[in-house]
């Protein structure tokens, strides 16, 4: 730890500097030893301004104002780094937020450290800001600070993290390609019925010929579609809107969960998603101390799936009872056989968390593959979709010219 001191030296003359020591009184006596008559001696950081979050917000330059995963990755894995190093707590979240690109972020671990300054333990500033600190964060860390362990579940908080974040980057980079040709394909039609097809039909009308059937139905479908292109897009946003607030109730989100999940082999793959994220948070929690029933608890709550939260309930009550977990788990239906048989391993063997961790990695690698081959083969499908849309829109276009030049 680095100390600020004022000392005297044998003529009297006074002066300022700084030096590193494992306490004060340790540089104290080794001034003394160095015939420096001391004045005053306090941390260094202490000497430094003391700024505010709002100061500090003014003051500095911040790449984005939202929190992102890849901040809390960051601030994890710093915090983990300085506290394994033994800087204090006050000091290494002084640096943190010093360092953090986000300006929300920044703001929040300078209130936090002011609690922690008063006193108030680092879980409990930390749950004063639920939307960036999770229930998720804050147990970890209150186990952190009972077991004495801070940097050790920091660690496997980051460790967390990083996989989180690199599996959402796998699956956003393996659907980035086919999106990108869904929204050019819907665009080019949009484009093409708005702007272009207005002009061939002003084109053709001047001609007076008959036209042939295919170009006849896609003017006057382009023609509805451009004469009501702002009545469509009102509905569409109307519905969307709807959808989005029937969504956020308790019965809506049940069905639009149980329609994804009994889609054919895509409703699979979204429960896989939800298991995974069930077994990655159980697994975590429990290999650092959590016990089962408040694990559960906060599953519960994270998981982000109705469904999945209210069979979660039920596996709680059941483990209350003095049940194993596999047993409801099996009972719900919900969870894959195979999941069911590796958590009554872990039970039975007394690696549970490891267990989970395996079916966790699993359902990663699944989901990773099924995206994969998913993005590789609706690709041409894409490509041959968008080169046919293209290809009836030419030829139903050129057709009348083709017919024109043949009249003699």
């Amino acid at each position: 730890m680095r100390f600020a001191y004022t000392a005297k030296d044998s003529s009297g003359k006074t002066f300022t500097g700084s030096d590193d020591s494992p306490d004060q009184e340790t540089l104290v006596a080794r001034l003394q030893r160095q015939g420096y008559f001391i004045l005053k001696v306090q941390p260094f950081s202490e000497t430094l301004p003391k700024r505010s979050g709002k100061q500090l917000s003014q003051t500095r330059k911040f790449t984005h104002d939202k929190v992102k995963l890849d901040d809390m990755l960051i601030f994890s894995h710093q915090l983990a780094t300085m506290l394994e190093a033994g800087v204090s707590l006050l000091r290494s979240l002084d640096i943190t937020a010093n360092q953090v690109e986000s300006r929300q972020l920044a703001n929040i671990l300078n209130e936090v450290k002011k609690d922690v300054e008063q006193g108030v333990s680092l879980s409990a500033s930390l749950a004063k800001h639920p939307k960036v600190f999770n229930q998720f964060w804050v147990s970890l860390v209150e186990v952190g600070e009972a077991s004495g362990s801070m940097p050790s579940i920091l660690n496997k908080l980051t460790f967390y993290l990083e996989q989180d974040a690199a599996f959402r980057s796998s699956l956003i980079s393996a659907l980035m390609y086919p999106i990108i040709l869904m929204v050019v394909a819907i665009g080019a039609i949009i484009f093409f019925a708005l702007l272009i097809a207005p002009r061939f039909k002003e084109l053709f009308d001047s001609f007076h010929v008959k036209l042939p059937l295919l170009t006849s139905v896609l003017l006057n479908a382009f023609d509805v579609i451009k004469s009501k292109f702002l009545l469509f897009a009102a509905v569409l946003g109307g519905i969307i809107i709807v959808v989005r607030k029937y969504a956020q109730t308790p019965a809506g989100k049940l069905q639009i969960e149980n329609t994804l999940f009994n889609m054919p082999k895509v409703g699979y793959v979204f429960k896989t998603l939800v298991t995974e994220r069930f077994t990655s948070q159980m697994s975590i929690l429990i290999e650092s101390g959590v016990p089962i029933l408040y694990a559960l608890d906060i599953s519960q709550r994270m998981v982000g799936n109705l469904t999945c939260a209210n069979i979660i309930a039920d596996i709680k009550a059941s483990v209350r009872e003095g049940k194993l977990l596999a047993e409801p788990m099996s009972k719900s239906g919900f969870f894959p056989p195979m999941t069911v048989q590796m958590i009554l391993i872990g039970e039975e063997t007394g690696e549970l968390s490891k267990m989970l961790k395996r079916v966790a990695e699993y359902y990663q690698n699944y989901v990773q593959t099924f995206i994969k081959r998913f993005a590789i083969i609706f690709e041409p499908v894409m490509l041959v979709f968008m080169g046919a849309v293209i290809g009836t829109l030419v030829i139903a276009m050129f057709l009348p010219i083709f017919s024109l030049t043949q009249i003699k």
